[in-house]
């Protein structure tokens, strides 16, 4: 399998590309280019085109608009010091989408097969990467069912389709984000499809959301669906809790239960935080845990994590047992720390003694 390069023949003009690239905003403007690939269970994955990028055709009885079969990730290339561009852990992004797409019974794409989409869609669209820190190509790489039928079953026929964005930060680092802590709405559940990155999981998600926005908070945080008081996740975040200061703090997030999704920041952020000096944990953490740590000031610093937001402070969480402010409510040394550590191995600047960036120009 391969990628076949028909390129759009009337790409942006220069000058009004790098203007929106100057101030992408987050999924504002799109990339001149996309890439898709169908795949059938009697012939398999044909080779990919990439193409110009425009819209869909699809037929009223198309299985995804009826049974939701869906999944997508969500992955970036950032310019490095030289004027090159890296990916960042592109094969866990694809090994993250074959174990989705099991889970919805589409097929599974070949990891390299699916690197190599976002390799030559990446290499298509170079002008349209950002260069400031903090800044990137944003990748979409999503898979819909496209067999036409009403039949409730496994899609024979799926499309595969990567589109690009580039995107300023998710949220302002500067500022720490306020959440609100779910009571009635749960994310997932076991033997449900928390695991997975599929469309499913945040259309459930936004009646919490709107919620949250309601109540003015900037995202909503879930608790487990069963003993209604393990913190999980945010509606698209992995969450981070620190104990303590300094390098004696201890940096815990909770544990993958088969409930969250497997974030690869949050993987990303284990190890990084073990090379800074700090103890790290993945456990069990209660809303109990989480309103008496700040209240004593055990509990320093909170961050979401998560490939939109890279890091982001949370400074207050509000639910309807009232509102638990962390600290003087603004971003914390550590979480200020892993961020630019991140941030750091991702636009080359600092050393990435794992191997998680790949160079593509």
């Amino acid at each position: 399998m391969k990628v076949i390069s028909k390129p759009n023949t009337k790409p942006l003009d220069a000058a009004e590309r790098n203007k929106r690239v100057a101030e992408p905003g987050f999924g504002k403007y799109y990339t001149d280019n996309m890439v898709i690939a169908q795949w059938s269970e009697a012939t398999g994955w044909s080779d990919a085109t990439l193409q110009a990028y425009g819209p869909l055709s699809l037929d009223p009885a198309t299985m995804v608009f009826h049974y939701g079969q869906e999944i997508f990730e969500g992955m970036k290339a950032y310019t490095q010091p030289d004027g090159g561009i890296s990916l960042f852990r592109p094969e866990a992004n694809a090994k993250r989408f074959a174990k989705s797409a099991a889970r919805i019974t589409l097929p599974q794409m070949p990891v390299e097969f699916f690197v190599q989409t976002v390799e030559e869609l990446v290499k298509q669209d170079k002008g349209w990467v950002p260069s400031k820190v903090g800044e990137s190509l944003y990748l979409r790489p999503f898979m819909i069912a496209t067999e036409v039928g009403l039949g409730v079953r496994p899609s024979n026929h799926a499309t595969y389709v990567l589109i690009a964005t580039p995107a300023a930060a998710y949220f302002n680092a500067a500022k720490a984000v306020t959440v609100w802590i779910s009571t009635e709405y749960v994310r997932a559940a076991l033997g449900g499809t928390g695991e997975a990155k599929c469309g499913g999981n945040y259309a459930a998600s936004l009646l919490a959301q709107k919620q949250a926005a309601q109540e003015g908070c900037d995202q909503v945080a879930y608790i487990d669906a069963v003993e209604r008081k393990w913190v999980e996740e945010m509606g698209g975040m992995n969450l981070y809790f620190i104990k303590g200061s300094g390098k004696a703090a201890k940096i815990m997030t909770p544990k993958l239960t088969g409930t969250l999704l497997p974030g690869i920041t949050r993987d990303s952020i284990l190890t990084l935080a073990n090379d800074l000096g700090y103890k790290t944990e993945e456990t069990m953490i209660s809303i109990d845990d989480w309103r008496d740590g700040v209240k004593s000031g055990e509990i320093t610093e909170i961050f979401a994590c998560g490939t939109a937001a890279v890091v982001s402070a949370v400074g207050a969480a509000k639910s309807v047992h009232g509102t638990w402010q962390t600290g003087d409510g603004n971003p914390g040394v550590i979480t200020n720390e892993i961020r630019a550590a991140l941030l750091g191995i991702q636009h080359g600047s600092a050393p990435d003694k794992y191997g998680w960036n790949k160079r593509i120009i």
